[in-house]
């Protein structure tokens, strides 16, 4: 299974670089990086929202399917609200959004009505830039060339896709008060990705890892009993009174 996304080399601000010839580029030089026919997913990467206004950048994408050179193609969004225009496309087939225990805005409207019109959902940053680990402290330090480092403020990129766009201080908080949820034993990053896995509409859940104890770790979440009840309405509990004012309406 080959999957690529589309979007790194055009213009991330001007929706009038994705033209079709543009697109057929970058999926040409992609064939012929990985040696391959045809990617089985192209997913467009968190283009500007007028994008999603334009047929002609969907129907330029029905072409390379119906010529072999891509199987199905998707997008990744910033917003909810493009998440909903993209799934009024036919064939759109994915839609890699950002939903953890820190942003949940996606599961009142977007993943119900994402489930009803059977498009597969990409759960992506479903730890929250690593906050959800439980393992970062007030003075964690990040590299320099590392977006938790430069982009808390959205200086480089959308301010969501840091920390969830959530503020440090606040997030740290509300970690401990998850904390408090859970039995001593339990991994917090592996609760963290169960808990989205509880929502039936998620296909797929995308965490990193640097390391292959944490990626066997992550894959381990995929097996962990289904979480009670009180535990699901203690997060939401969380979401509502310490998260949602800095997130809800944003993204």
């Amino acid at each position: 299974f080959v999957a690529t996304k589309l979007g790194r080399r055009l213009d991330p601000h001007l929706a009038e670089g994705y033209t079709a010839q543009a697109m057929e580029g970058f999926v040409d030089r992609s064939l012929k990086n990985l040696g391959t026919d045809t990617l089985d997913l192209v997913q467009l990467h968190c283009p500007p929202t007028e994008v999603y206004y334009r047929p002609e950048v969907f129907g330029a994408l029905d072409d390379l399917v119906s010529r072999g050179k891509i199987r199905r193609y998707g997008v990744s969004v910033e917003k909810v609200e493009e998440g909903l225009k993209a799934i009024e496309y036919d064939n759109v087939d994915s839609v890699q959004i950002i939903y953890n225990m820190f942003r949940q805005r996606p599961a009142e409207l977007f993943l119900p009505e994402a489930r009803r019109r059977h498009k597969a959902v990409i759960a992506r940053v479903p730890l929250a830039s690593g906050l959800l680990t439980g393992k970062m402290l007030p003075d964690t330090d990040f590299a320099p060339d590392d977006h938790r480092h430069f982009n808390r403020d959205g200086a480089a990129f959308d301010k969501g896709e840091t920390f969830a766009g959530v503020p440090y201080d606040v997030a740290l908080e509300a970690v401990e008060a998850l904390r408090l949820l859970l039995p001593a034993e339990a991994v917090m990053a592996q609760v963290a990705l169960r808990w989205i896995l509880m929502q039936e509409a998620v296909t797929v859940v995308i965490p990193g890892a640097k390391t292959p104890e944490q990626a066997n770790s992550n894959a381990a979440a995929s097996g962990l009993p289904m979480l009670p009840e009180e535990l699901m309405a203690g997060v939401r509990e969380i979401y509502e009174a310490r998260i949602r004012p800095h997130v809800h309406h944003r993204w």
